[in-house]
């Protein structure tokens, strides 16, 4: 399987990269998606996805940083260029913190969907990527401004769900996918669970935000890291009553189903790392 977020550019990683792709691997995870937060962090993890095989990137502003301008829109077009970046983002709106202010994160939000509509416009065989939102406590005022923007939701994931079965509902009407962390995991967040019963077959994925969010019975340990997205993968599995894997069919299990999700939605052949080299 596939981390589908974390964050191989922050301190906690720095130079152990090729530890952690090894830890993971080992765990049964072939791969991951180092996720933007800046226009500099993108070109960082750019420079990570271009060093390893089984390592993509995405490109985009996260609203927590949002405030940190000027952004150089610019890089953003450069990373997604490349063909090792898989999707924009994470891009969104945050209302747990009060900072950045609502407004400097609605001005950014704005500015980045107009970038990406620009480029999709102009190049759309070039531009042509999903997108990650980041989305806390932030539903309601989130998915009426993406309704408005002319992109497929279908190609849209909210990632690190932590909303209520109701938040789940109207991400599903909208017509998103949705990512779990291990949070899901965790005694406390029982709404979560029950959302991620909810969830389609074909609208889930799993994912760590390392190095946030270690999962049970690892809760606490800093920094997660993503061979620990095999541990929420398997609780999700048991907690929506579905076997991991089917021996007598290939196709049938959570663990297919999230890899053919994988695949799907970023284009990444999950399946196909498993007897893959890494380039380091």
């Amino acid at each position: 399987m596939i981390d589908t977020h974390c964050h191989l550019t922050f301190p906690d990683f720095a130079a152990r990269v090729p530890e952690v792709l090894r830890t993971a691997r080992e765990a049964g995870v072939h791969g991951c998606i180092t996720i933007s937060t800046t226009t500099r962090d993108c070109l960082e993890a750019l420079a990570i996805a271009e060093r390893f095989d089984n390592v993509w990137c995405t490109s985009g502003v996260h609203p927590l940083h949002s405030h940190e301008s000027p952004h150089d829109w610019s890089s953003i077009e450069r990373v997604a260029r490349s063909a090792r970046c898989v999707a924009w983002g994470e891009l969104g709106l945050d209302n747990h913190y009060d900072h950045p202010p609502r407004d400097v994160q609605d001005r950014v939000l704005a500015e980045q969907l107009a970038v990406i509509v620009g480029l999709r416009e102009r190049e759309p065989a070039a531009f042509d990527l999903p997108v990650v939102l980041h989305c806390r406590e932030a539903f309601a005022d989130l998915i009426p401004i993406l309704r408005a923007a002319p992109l497929d939701p279908t190609r849209m994931v909210f990632h690190c769900f932590t909303g209520t079965p109701d938040d789940a509902r109207l991400v599903l009407d909208f017509g998103a996918m949705i990512s779990f962390t291990g949070v899901v995991t965790y005694r406390n967040a029982r709404d979560v669970a029950a959302a991620a019963k909810l969830v389609p077959d074909d609208r889930i994925m799993v994912e760590t935000d390392a190095p946030f969010l270690s999962p049970e019975p690892k809760r606490g340990v800093r920094p997660c890291e993503p061979a620990m997205s095999m541990l929420t993968a398997r609780f999700l599995a048991d907690l929506r009553g579905v076997p991991w894997e089917s021996p007598d069919d290939p196709g049938a299990g959570f663990h297919a189903t999230i890899n053919r999700n994988t695949e799907r939605f970023f284009g990444i052949p999950a399946a196909r790392l498993a007897t893959s080299g890494d380039r380091a």
